[in-house]
């Protein structure tokens, strides 16, 4: 994706962080959070993102092509099925940014879109088949690599298709994430026309020199026009994406990028932590370990924007994720209707996911299925007429009372008990026990709200809710095949 550095979305993979928390104690005060960096030494830990449940690296090899067609058939032969969302997977840049842990294709023979469109208009035709007459469609996210590598006729031709094989609702969310080195007003006013209505800007930082480290040159004032001109086509929600930690960034160099940024008011704000992995990321090899910043400039940083981020009127709304209070998003978080999914925070309730692209992850019912990694063995697939699935995972019962309360818990949605029992027929605190006894320490330290009657993620403790979430998970005991970012 053209904004994460790391995540465990769709093409993105989930990485540790490497800081220590320094010995001196600043603590973040405004009207709704108040944290102190004891606490993050405390508390702060390595895990997912939790984008899904199981995480991705749980699902299995090898899923039969033929398990995930049963369950697109069998949510077809429901008389009332959930409404979907859908993902584009586009890989394609034309340069590469160093910092990058995307599934991407750098390439600037874009000729080779032109091709990939092809193969994925064929892989929905092949969804299509089983999905019935059931298309109504609540979102749409086209990710990458970058989406605007492709030219305006090619998007445009994108859009026929998918409106030929889903039917949007009048409501329905859009969104594209954008290189801001890639679009112009005028290809932002052909977005607005296709119907696009939400942008995500990768904006990483402002810092020259931190650009030129990582090889990602965009001066701020190329970013101010691009935001601008999604304000000036009407696009409802404006999201950007900060990365700290990045080579050459500084606690003042980076307060220089939060200034500009506030100054251009986007109604989102993602704050992502870069995490250095060059044995697993090639392009990452690229980047002098010498020009990171120590864990306790990156622990000042991540401190110091929460600070200012929060002072300048954003809502915290979980992990790593800020909006206005107006924001949908917000709104979202205030009338209990929050979700996550591997597009991260959204507003829409329960959604099946439908995934097309290379490396896209889908979730239909209790089961996710992910497409083949590499474009070679993603074309093969389609060519012989066969879905490219290559992982997935179908959920137990279990599995799935799990997700609900990791989901709930990612989002700072209270449990009600009594609500959880009346769902499942079993009791929380008898099937949970052993973890109600684990969330203890939370609680005490004033992150969580825990009695007999349920449990709530108090202010604070949203900084924590991916350790709060690890508790209810049953495979993060068992030996991984990921490793996990932690907060700083």
């Amino acid at each position: 994706m053209t904004s994460h550095a790391v995540s465990d979305t769709h093409a993105c993979a989930d990485a540790p962080g490497t800081a220590r928390a320094p010995a001196s104690a600043p603590v973040i005060a405004v009207p709704d959070l108040e944290i102190s960096e004891a606490l993050i030494r405390r508390f702060d830990q390595s895990g997912p993102r939790y984008t899904s449940y199981p995480t991705a690296d749980r699902f299995e090899r090898d899923y039969p092509a033929a398990t995930y067609i049963q369950h697109l058939e069998r949510r077809s032969a429901q008389p009332s099925p959930a409404p979907l969302s859908v993902y584009v997977h586009l890989p394609f840049c034309e340069s590469l940014c160093y910092f990058c842990g995307c599934n991407k294709i750098i390439t600037q023979d874009h000729s080779r879109s032109a091709q990939y469109l092809d193969i994925v208009f064929h892989e929905m035709a092949l969804v299509s088949q089983h999905l019935g007459n059931q298309r109504q469609t609540v979102q749409l996210h086209l990710g990458g690599g970058t989406p605007t590598f492709l030219s305006a006729a090619e998007l445009t031709l994108l859009m026929e298709h998918i409106r030929r094989y889903f039917e949007f609702t009048p409501d329905a969310e859009l969104g594209v994430e954008i290189d801001p080195r890639t679009v112009s007003p005028a290809s932002l006013a052909m977005l607005a026309g296709l119907g696009f209505n939400r942008t995500s800007f990768g904006v990483q930082d402002f810092d020259p020199d931190v650009q030129a480290a990582v090889n990602r040159i965009q001066p701020y004032d190329m970013v101010r026009t691009a935001l601008q001109a999604s304000r000036d086509n009407g696009f409802q929600s404006i999201n950007a994406d900060l990365i700290y930690g990045l080579p050459k960034q500084t606690l003042a160099s980076f307060s220089r990028t939060l200034d500009q940024l506030i100054e251009l008011s986007p109604d989102r704000i993602a704050l992502y932590n870069y995490a250095h992995l060059p044995d697993r990321f090639k392009s990452q090899r690229l980047i002098r370990a010498e020009d990171l910043p120590s864990a306790e400039t990156r622990l000042q940083i991540f401190l110091m924007s929460v600070q200012r981020l929060l002072a300048a009127g954003y809502v915290y709304i979980g992990l790593d994720h800020f909006a206005k209070p107006d924001d949908e998003l917000n709104r979202a978080r205030l009338d209990r209707s929050l979700h996550r999914n591997f597009q991260g925070y959204t507003t829409r309730a329960e959604c099946d996911l439908i995934g097309f692209g290379i490396s896209a992850i889908g979730k239909v019912g209790d089961a996710y299925i992910q497409n083949q990694h590499s474009l070679n063995a993603y074309t093969a697939a389609l060519e012989r007429n066969e879905l490219p699935t290559a992982k997935g995972y179908t959920l137990s019962r279990e599995d799935a009372i799990r997700r609900e309360v990791i989901m709930t818990i990612m989002c700072s949605m209270p449990l009600d008990f009594a609500q959880f029992e009346a769902r499942h027929g079993q009791s929380f605190a008898s099937l949970f026990a052993d973890e109600l006894q684990r969330l203890r320490p939370y609680a005490d330290a004033g992150l969580l709200a825990l009695d007999a009657q349920g449990l709530r993620v108090l202010p604070k403790g949203r900084v924590f809710v991916r350790a709060f979430s690890m508790v209810f998970d049953q495979f993060i005991r068992k030996p991984r095949v990921a490793t996990y970012s932690k907060l700083i």
